[in-house]
């Protein structure tokens, strides 16, 4: 007899990991458009993620607003890391940002456990211990550590947005979008007053309208799709092509090419996330077969 729940998994799974390479993708976008708006950056994050609410809204027509542990833990920490990462822009490097947030898989690992059950393998570290050696040869030219306090905030956000994977993950039965709508509706509320500060222009307001619908409402949708159908480690050991993606979008658009170090750090990063998303997308079978090679 044919199992039909395994059949629909080994469907979604490579459907999963396409949307994440998808969202990771646009979220890239958000280096650039977001150094293109004369604003303050609290009032940058608080203006996308009220633009992101429109749509999210127009997608959930009528939300689910459970207030479980879950749901509630998800949108805090959304919040949290979107505060922590922009602040932690201003007061340090953007390599030292990017790279400090993306510990996360770190994290994520350890607690995936303990609170959702799914036991972390050793492919899965040596995976880490690969994408954080790339992260770092990628990065090594523009880290630095001359701001204690900006590092221990993007630190800070590496742990959030753990938290937010788990807390996502731990609604795959239910509907995670839910939690990104009050991340954002709390990050908006948060971040708006800040536009009394500078107000942007006109084309300001077009990159913004951009970041809100492209680089934040659509990926998040996606997002909250795939990890029901994705581990947490999955979920954010594939995002981790969006950093490798902004010097890309810079290089295209103002001919700033990466050095040597950074395109050797690329290529063990995409090479192992490719390989790890090859092998977890395999059936069932097809892996047991490899094992007995």
């Amino acid at each position: 007899m044919i199992d039909t729940n395994s059949l629909k998994i080994s469907r979604e799974r490579p459907r999963a990991i396409l949307l994440l390479a998808i969202t990771s993708t646009m979220w890239s976008l958000g280096g650039l458009l977001i150094k293109s708006v004369n604003s303050n950056p609290l009032a940058i994050a608080g203006s996308r993620s009220a633009i992101a609410v429109v749509l999210l809204l127009l997608v959930l027509k009528k939300p689910k607003l459970t207030w479980s542990f879950a749901q509630i833990g998800a949108a805090l920490a959304y919040a949290a890391t979107s505060i922590l990462f922009v602040t932690a822009t201003k007061t340090t490097t953007a390599a030292n940002a990017i790279l400090l947030q993306f510990t996360a898989p770190i994290y994520v690992a350890l607690l995936s456990a303990w609170l959702l059950k799914e036991k972390t393998k050793l492919m899965d570290w040596i995976t880490i211990s690969l994408v954080m050696g790339g992260m770092v040869l990628f990065f090594l030219d523009n880290l630095s550590t001359k701001s204690i306090l900006g590092n221990g905030i993007a630190a800070a956000s590496g742990v959030t947005f753990a938290f937010f994977i788990i807390f996502m993950r731990m609604q795959k039965d239910g509907s995670p979008l839910e939690s990104i709508l009050l991340g954002n509706i709390l990050t908006a509320v948060i971040g708006i007053p800040f536009l009394t500060q500078s107000v942007p222009d006109a084309t300001g307001w077009l990159y913004l309208v951009i970041l809100g619908i492209v680089q934040l409402g659509i990926p998040y949708i996606l997002f909250a799709r795939a990890i029901k159908h994705l581990t947490a480690l999955e979920a954010i050991l594939i995002p981790v092509i969006e950093p490798l993606l902004n010097p890309v979008w810079v290089f295209l658009m103002l001919g700033e090419a990466p050095g040597l170090l950074a395109i050797v750090g690329g290529i063990i990063v995409l090479s192992t996330i490719t390989i790890r998303c090859v092998l977890s997308a395999l059936p069932s079978s097809t892996k047991e077969v490899m094992r007995s090679i």
